[in-house]
C-alpha cells in the first residue's frame, strides 16, 4: 500500500478476503491461494537463540503433506527439536513434524519402498488427509512414501485420456495416478503390492467417490498384466538404489538400481492395446539423456 500511495496520490491498495459489494473500486487484483505472512524459519530460530553458525545449518525447504511436515534434517543441526518446534510455529495447520531419512532399500521393506522417519515435534499419530487439485490423499507420511514434488505430474495425469480410457496403473501405491485419473472418468485396474499403500488404495478411492472406477489388486503388477487390455498403461515407478556410485560420478544419487521401470517393460506391453500409451519414468544420469532410455 504504501508504494502505491507513493506512486499514485490518489491511489491505496488495501487486503481484503472478499470483493467489497457496497464501495466502489477501481479493482480487486486476486491473489491465487495467499499464504499468510510469517516470519521465516531463520528469524523464529535466531528468537530461540541460534547463532549465526547454527543458522547455516537451517533446511531451505520442506514439504507440507497434509497436517505433517516433512524436512531433511542437516546433519549439524544444533537441537532439532527446536527446528520442528519452529516448523510447528511457522505453519499454524501442521500437528507433526517428521525427519526424512529416505527410502528402505532392503529386503521387504526395500521392495515396499517404505519411508524411513523419525518424529522430531508434535503428535506421533502422522496419519492424514493431502489434498491437491481436488485429489485427497489419505495416508501415513511416516509408513508410506509421498512426493509432494510430483504434484505437476499427478495433476497432468488427470488431465490425459478421455472418460472411457481403461488405464493399468502398475505400481499404485495409495492411488498417485490412479486416483486423478479416475476422477477425470477412467477406468483404473491398479496393482500395488505393499500392504499398507494398498489399504489406503481401498481408503482413498472412496474418499475420492471413485470406487465404481477402481479395480485394485494387491498383487505384483506381472501377475495380472497379460490378462489385461488397456488403453493407457502408467508406470510410475524409478526401482530401488543401494545408493553407491555404480556408473561413475555421473550415478551419484542414482546408484545400482535394481527393479526399475525398464524390467517391467515387456508386462507394460502385454497389457496395452495396439495403438495405447504407455507413461515410463526412469531415473537417469544426466549424462545419458536421451540414449539410454531410449536403447532400454
Amino acid at each position: 500500500a504504501e508504494g502505491d500511495r507513493e506512486d499514485e496520490p490518489e491511489r491505496v491498495a488495501l487486503p481484503i478476503t472478499e470483493p467489497p459489494t457496497e464501495t466502489r473500486v477501481r479493482e480487486v487484483v486476486r491473489q491465487l491461494e495467499p499464504e499468510p505472512r510469517n516470519p521465516d524459519l531463520e528469524d523464529l530460530l535466531a528468537e530461540r537463540g541460534w547463532s549465526d553458525a547454527d543458522l547455516e545449518s537451517v533446511p531451505g525447504s520442506w514439504a507440507v503433506i497434509g497436517s505433517v511436515i516433512l524436512v531433511t534434517v542437516p546433519e549439524d543441526c544444533p537441537d532439532e527439536a527446536a527446528l520442528g518446534e519452529a516448523l510447528l510455529e511457522l505453519h499454524g495447520e501442521a500437528d507433526s513434524v517428521l525427519a526424512d531419512e529416505g527410502i528402505e532399500n532392503n529386503g521387504t521393506a526395500g521392495t515396499y519402498r517404505e519411508p524411513r522417519t523419525r518424529l522430531i515435534a508434535g503428535d506421533d499419530d502422522t496419519e492424514t488427509i493431502h489434498t491437491e487439485h481436488g485429489t485427497r490423499y489419505g495416508l501415513d507420511p511416516a509408513t508410506v512414501m509421498f512426493s509432494p514434488g510430483n504434484q505437476a505430474e499427478r495433476a497432468r495425469m488427470g488431465e490425459l485420456g478421455s472418460e472411457d480410457e481403461h488405464v493399468f496403473d502398475m505400481f499404485a501405491g495409495i492411488g498417485y495416478f490412479t486416483l486423478p485419473m479416475a476422477r477425470a472418468g477412467a477406468r483404473v485396474t491398479a496393482t500395488e503390492i505393499n500392504p499398507t499403500a494398498f489399504r489406503y488404495l481401498l481408503e482413498n478411492a472412496v474418499l475420492n467417490d471413485v470406487g465404481d472406477r477402481v479395480d485394485a489388486y494387491m498383487t505384483d503388477c506381472r501377475d495380472l498384466a497379460s490378462e489385461i487390455d488397456a488403453d493407457r498403461v502408467v508406470m510410475g515407478y524409478y526401482g530401488s538404489s543401494d545408493g553407491s556410485d555404480a556408473d561413475g560420478n555421473d550415478a551419484v544419487d542414482h546408484g545400482t538400481r535394481t527393479d526399475e521401470a525398464h524390467d517391467f517393460l515387456p508386462d507394460a506391453l502385454a497389457a496395452l492395446v495396439p495403438g495405447g500409451v504407455v507413461h515410463y519414468h526412469e531415473a537417469t544420469p544426466e549424462s545419458r539423456l536421451w540414449d539410454r532410455p531410449l536403447e532400454r
